[in-house]
């Protein structure tokens, strides 16, 4: 027992003074080690490259695969108090995993065929090695990501460069040999690579004739992460692998996903894959059974299929691989139940996933009253007048009134119209997938120049608006929409507050509001101005949709998106990145914040109207 006090005291004295330094040092190295394996897996898997340089880049998946073992014993010999807390159990099953790894290096083959010889063959493939090592690489930025936030770095300005970055890196892998067929412009890949990150959807290209399989992959990848929100898969990322981290971080991530409470946060997000997945999942499978057989591919194309335009769809991204979009002639007639379906993605993904969480939270309440009925056979008479909350009654009712104005609008306008050959049954389908995809889908099945103008203004309304706050959608939000319009009701009938369904609207909602529609009619107008100088060839119908369109992340177009120069291109990708971190995210996290004052000055009156 003396001998362990002695160690204890030499540790905490000398080895953990002077080996702290040290642990950071090989931290960085860890991280460094990270950010190459990924960038090897990229080289490797990229590019047509020769044995020498296969060799090479697996010298360097040896290197990470010993510093991480390196790493991770250190962290359990002299931080182990500290590594118990802060991982979880599934860190504790990669790292020993990672162990794992060890076993073919210090045991031979066995001879005999069996259980073992096929563990042993399977720990010392390549295949093994590379997942795990992609798995604890992804581990150690996320957590480092996260771990920024710790150090009161602001959070909004964290956001938008982590979109940065995942643009920058999609930008690059669309520009890899295996990626495209005849290879593309830095500046079409810099556009496409937004508009996939920020869920847009519009295209400088024709995405079927300029991408191969393997860039379409990545394309629908970096839909799913600009869909999900880069800060979502990050912090989930790291607190469900590496345990909590600070209490300022967990209020920061709370936040971010409009979570209720600390407790409730890891749920939340796991409610959000949950929902990601499980609506993605039932949309390819819905889409599959209604094209089936049909479309002339085979069931592993039919599948691919499926599962990139539910993916599109929920996300609002709007990509379609088919030539000419959806408006294809495979898919243009005699699939009304795949437009709906694609109609219904796009719905869901863009309520919000803070009123998917409340639609869970009344099935289950409802599920318990029916289980306590069939328990007790005696009817449970409490009532509860709030399930449905505040934001949730605001948003269905608003997407409610859209959806069916929107659908009998361009029904009413477009019937003898664009619509004019159609049957019944297809106008109908056809009129109400039109009104969808503006908010903020940017889907296609009718060309929209054929489009007269009212119907293009009903678009442009749609588009502003967009989906609800906290979805994959864009706009200004149906939730800033309305409390604009509430507070506008309020003030002609001479009212000093807001309040619906029961509830006063706070101020700092409604200064919000009015911030984000009046910021949003800013930009817009400064951005036609601009691009109508930079392209005089074009209408100017055509350049409002086109700015519109990426401010609110839509992807729908009148075909003026390929006659772009550069410089417009640009300024459409800064666009579609505003549209996506926010307007009001973006600017908290550029403007200092002013510290709030203890004094008012005397308040003064301005003359309006």
């Amino acid at each position: 027992m003396k001998f362990y006090h002695k160690w204890l005291l030499y540790r905490n004295k000398w080895l953990y003074t002077y080996t702290r330094w040290a642990m950071n040092v090989v931290a960085g190295f860890v991280y460094l080690a990270s950010f190459l394996l990924i960038l090897g897996l990229v080289y490797e898997y990229g590019f047509d490259i020769s044995d020498y340089e296969v060799a090479r880049i697996h010298r360097l998946y040896h290197a990470v695969w010993v510093l991480f073992l390196v790493y991770t014993t250190l962290q359990i010999v002299f931080r182990f108090r500290t590594t118990l807390k802060a991982y979880s159990k599934f860190a504790w099953v990669l790292n020993l995993l990672l162990y794992l790894s060890l076993v073919p290096a210090f045991f031979f083959r066995p001879d005999e065929e069996g259980v073992v010889q096929t563990v042993w063959d399977f720990l010392q493939g390549d295949a093994y090695r590379l997942v795990l090592l992609l798995l604890l690489s992804l581990l150690n930025l996320s957590s480092g990501l996260v771990r920024l936030l710790g150090r009161r770095t602001n959070p909004s300005l964290i956001l938008a460069i982590s979109f940065l970055v995942f643009i920058i890196i999609g930008t690059g892998l669309l520009m890899l040999p295996r990626c495209t067929v005849q290879g593309i412009s830095w500046v079409d890949s810099f556009f496409l690579s937004t508009s996939a990150v920020c869920v847009t959807g519009l295209s400088p290209v024709d995405v079927s004739a300029t991408f191969t399989p393997a860039g379409l992959t990545v394309i629908i990848f970096l839909v799913q992460i600009g869909g999900l929100g880069v800060m979502t898969l990050t912090s989930f990322f790291a607190l469900f692998f590496m345990g909590n981290t600070s209490v300022y971080n967990q209020l920061v991530i709370r936040d971010m996903v409009s979570s209720d409470s600390l407790n409730s946060l890891l749920s939340t997000l796991v409610y959000i894959l949950f929902f990601t997945l499980a609506i993605e999942g039932t949309g390819m499978l819905a889409i599959w059974s209604d094209i089936h057989g049909t479309m002339g591919m085979d069931l592993h194309e039919e599948m691919a299929f499926s599962a990139f335009h539910s993916i599109s769809a929920f996300c609002n991204s709007g990509f379609s691989y088919l030539p000419g979009g959806l408006g294809n002639p495979l898919v243009m007639s005699g699939h009304n139940a795949f437009l709906i379906y694609i109609s219904l993605l796009v719905i869901l993904g863009g309520i919000g996933f803070p009123i998917l969480v409340n639609f869970k939270d009344i099935l289950l309440h409802h599920l318990r009253r029916l289980w306590h009925f069939l328990r007790t056979w005696e009817r449970d008479g409490r009532q509860f007048y709030h399930l449905y909350n505040l934001n949730t009654r605001i948003v269905l009712i608003f997407t409610c009134l859209l959806l069916v104005l929107g659908t009998a609008g361009i029904a009413v306008l477009e019937w003898n119209n664009a619509f004019n050959e159609m049957p019944v049954l297809d106008k109908l389908t056809h009129s109400f997938f039109n009104a969808v995809v503006p908010r903020t889908a940017g889907f296609s099945t009718v060309d929209l120049t054929t489009f007269g103008a009212q119907t293009l203004l009903i678009y442009l309304f749609l588009m502003w608006i967009g989906g609800s706050a906290q979805s994959t959608a864009g706009g200004i939000k149906v939730n800033a929409f309305a409390v604009a319009l509430f507070n506008v009701g309020a003030v002609l009938r001479g009212s000093d507050r807001v309040e619906v369904f029961g509830r006063q609207l706070s101020q700092d909602s409604i200064r919000r509001a009015n911030v984000t529609v009046l910021l949003s009619l800013a930009v817009i107008l400064v951005s036609v101005f601009t691009i109508s100088a930079l392209e005089p060839q074009l209408s100017l119908m055509a350049v409002v949709f086109e700015c519109v369109s990426a401010l609110s992340t839509v992807g729908s177009t009148l075909g003026a998106t390929p006659l772009l120069g550069d410089a417009s291109k640009l300024l459409l990708v800064v666009l579609m990145f505003v549209g996506r971190v926010g307007l009001m995210t973006l600017m908290l996290g550029v403007i200092r914040q002013k510290k709030h004052t203890k004094y008012r000055y005397p308040s003064g009156q301005i003359i309006i109207n």
